[in-house]
């Protein structure tokens, strides 16, 4: 009877950094976020802004995942202070599995953008990019797959954001490269009721910040970096 002796190489998240087509959304300070729905962690090296909890990261070893996790079930903005809060991020990012997604805000020509309706709240097309895919490809692909819109062309990069989640007792931890894109008329939008998507809508300048500011923290940064 042989004994296997297999061992398992899929690539840590550092390693997956590493090579990421995309920048992750590290700040001109060296601070990142990471955002868990509604709550937030910041790694920093600086002071621990009013409002927030602060735990300190001496660096000897990785704080753990469920400690942190659990700070955050207590208090909604945890800051995680270092003298090198990039690998305080690498060591937190290690404990998780690493996903990359591309999405982006669809404008047509008189300005609308594509809102899609989703778990009660407003949001913007996107999803998990595929294997040989680019981060630009995905997001017009998603845009298409989740809207029925059809994407002109795919423009500048807005933003990259960071956002982490427990699903089917796994923690995920996914990089979304959000995207410009054009479409050349405002055609009826089809939602891909399959992915949970109950409606998808062209949303004017008059609703847009209505819809944002019941949306997540994460689409509020690609709507704001669109105006900058």
């Amino acid at each position: 009877m042989q004994t296997s002796n297999h061992i398992d190489l899929k690539p840590t998240a550092q390693a997956q950094i590493e090579a990421c087509q995309v920048p992750l959304p590290f700040r001109e300070d060296g601070s990142i976020v990471i955002y868990f729905a509604d709550r937030v962690l910041l790694f920093s090296s600086g002071d621990v802004p009013e409002g927030w909890y602060g735990v300190q990261d001496e660096g000897e070893s990785a704080i753990p995942r469920a400690k942190v996790i659990n700070f955050l079930d207590t208090y909604k903005q945890v800051a995680l202070i270092s003298a090198n809060p990039r690998q305080s991020f690498l060591d937190f990012a290690n404990q998780m599995v690493w996903v990359e997604a591309a999405g982006g805000v669809v404008l047509s020509a008189s300005g609308q953008i594509v809102m899609i309706h989703r778990n009660g709240r407003w949001d913007l097309p996107k999803g998990h990019r595929e294997v040989g895919e680019s981060f630009a490809e995905c997001a017009k692909r998603e845009a298409e797959e989740e809207t029925g819109v059809k994407v002109a062309e795919v423009g500048r990069m807005l933003c990259t954001t960071l956002h982490s989640y427990n699903i089917y007792g796994k923690w995920e931890l996914k990089l979304t490269a959000w995207y410009e894109m054009s479409s050349a008329s405002c055609e009826e939008l089809i939602p891909q009721t399959e992915e949970g998507i109950n409606s998808a809508e062209w949303i004017g300048a008059e609703r847009l910040w209505d819809c944002v500011n019941s949306s997540f923290p994460t689409i509020k940064e690609v709507c704001s970096a669109l105006l900058e």
